[in-house]
């Protein structure tokens, strides 16, 4: 059924990208039922379809689907990856997919995407390009700079632009990784078991915290 009323909060709706990693389907499946009413939606001012969180809840529910549990994805590393090139869009999310290490990357073709469904995926990795059409890779950062939700997230940015012209496009937020195109895949693996190392020494760090003293 279509709804005209927006939710409360960003995590009762997604886009329909998200939708379909979520229900395991295809974008153009998603959009099917969405028309079929099997999925409650609805269109922003700017013509952006949002799908009801809560509807895709009730269709797994219906189908008997395996749903995403809470617990398992909080021990995967989130990654969120942004990149309007499909070819490589589809090998670094090929590599996160095939990688024997614990990451659940989502790939989106556009920033537009990403601001709509990054409240609900929490990802603990942004991976942005910045040359995008519509919502490009600057203006993605300085919309999520300015949400402290998102103050811990670490973000690389894959880009060929020099860093003069980074530069007069405003530059990029202080913190983020920056990594020339093409992408060395060494450097990348190397990244992910770098960060992934570290956590694990967080993680132990607040375990020992919170143990009793002997």
């Amino acid at each position: 059924m279509q709804i005209n009323t927006t939710p409360d909060t960003p995590e009762d709706y997604c886009g329909t990208t998200y939708a379909a990693k979520l229900l395991g389907l295809s974008v153009g499946t998603i959009q099917t039922l969405v028309e079929k009413n099997e999925l409650q939606a609805w269109k922003t001012q700017g013509g952006h379809r949002r799908i009801s969180m809560p509807s895709i809840r009730e269709y797994q529910r219906k189908h008997n689907m395996v749903t995403i549990q809470t617990e398992q994805r909080d021990n995967r590393l989130r990654v969120l990856l942004v990149e309007d090139d499909a070819v490589t869009r589809e090998m670094l999310r090929g590599y996160c997919n095939r990688s024997t290490m614990p990451v659940d990357c989502t790939a989106m073709s556009s920033g537009l995407e990403a601001l709509i469904d990054i409240a609900s995926i929490k990802p603990d990795v942004l991976i942005t390009d910045l040359d995008m059409p519509g919502v490009d890779g600057f203006e993605l950062l300085r919309t999520l700079r300015q949400n402290p939700q998102f103050n811990r997230m670490t973000t690389l940015v894959l880009s060929a632009l020099s860093p003069d012209k980074v530069a007069a496009r405003g530059g990029l937020p202080d913190g983020t990784i920056f990594m020339a195109k093409p992408i060395n895949m060494d450097w990348f693996n190397g990244f992910f078991t770098a960060f992934l190392a570290g956590r694990t020494i967080e993680s132990q760090a607040q375990d020992n915290n919170k143990s009793p003293a002997a």
